[in-house]
């Protein structure tokens, strides 16, 4: 395995890369790697003739500095993990001063507003964070080709938005969500939950699927309410909030119109560790 940790080494890489007219596909991940970051690789090996994946736990998308202090880094163990489908990947596991040079600050974007939406209200710049790391690593690695799971369908929606408006060359492939066998959404925050919260958290994906059902014959505001009572009467899960929102603007829904697609969204306490989902629902 080939694994670069300074931003010359791999940019040297990848020119010779380019040169060959080889394609690029890219995974960006903050490692603890799971199986759904290990779909992105092997749909990426089958599309393209040369994968990297970053590793790097990027601090300025954390508003919670307690969070990105536990945020789980096993290195060793995700380059085993990546080696089991390809010896051939090549991993860009960065210094916080290789990407940010000194100056561990965002920049500010404006994506017409989809950053204020949902998570946006809840973590104050995060999406300033994302936006920040994702574009230099787009700038360092210039992939053909850039992989992101549907978990996180708003940080999809807005990395589509950053190559639209900053005109970068590179087709954002978004992919289905990958989860545990019991329906929890797999995360690498999941390797921290307590026993009891493993086995009450698979009652977030039940709920969704159960709120799709009654988005077919019931109002969106009933449809959010009902999602509410079932978490106000769970004795472990807190519920930070659900939002039914038009896939495109990410804006919650007032009345349904049948030429659009939507989505619940869902954001949940499993005790101090916050999990995040989301369903088709139409």
């Amino acid at each position: 395995m080939k694994v670069f940790s300074g931003k010359k080494d791999i940019v040297a890489a990848m020119d010779t890369y380019k040169v060959k007219r080889q394609t690029i596909g890219f995974i960006p991940t903050m490692g603890a790697l799971h199986q759904g970051h290990l779909a992105l690789v092997e749909k990426a090996i089958q599309n393209n003739d040369v994968v990297v994946v970053s590793i790097f736990v990027n601090p300025t998308q954390f508003n919670n500095p307690d969070d990105l202090k536990k945020y789980p880094r096993t290195l060793d163990r995700d380059i085993s993990l990546l080696a089991t489908l390809s010896k051939d990947i090549l991993i860009y596991a960065p210094t916080v001063d290789d990407i940010y040079e000194g100056r561990t600050t965002s920049e500010s974007f404006d994506f017409d507003g989809l950053e204020f939406e949902m998570e946006g209200k809840f973590r104050q710049g995060h999406f300033d964070g994302v936006g920040t790391v994702v574009k230099r690593f787009f700038d360092i690695i210039k992939p053909n080709n850039a992989y992101f799971g549907e978990k996180d369908f708003q940080q999809l929606q807005i990395i589509k938005k950053l190559v639209k408006k900053h005109h970068i060359p590179v087709n954002v492939i978004g992919c289905k969500i990958h989860r545990e066998s019991s329906g929890l959404a797999m995360s690498s925050r999941n390797t921290r939950l307590k026993p009891e919260y493993i086995k009450a958290a698979p009652f977030i994906y039940k709920t969704l699927k159960t709120a799709k059902v009654y988005f077919g014959t019931k109002s969106a505001n009933w449809v959010t309410k009902w999602v509410e009572n079932q978490f106000a009467n769970h004795e472990l899960l807190k519920l930070e909030y659900f939002i039914i929102a038009d896939i495109n603007t990410l804006k919650g829904l007032k009345r349904k119109s049948k030429n659009k697609k939507y989505r619940g969204f869902i954001a949940v306490y499993a005790d101090d560790i916050r999990l995040i989902d989301n369903i088709a629902l139409n």
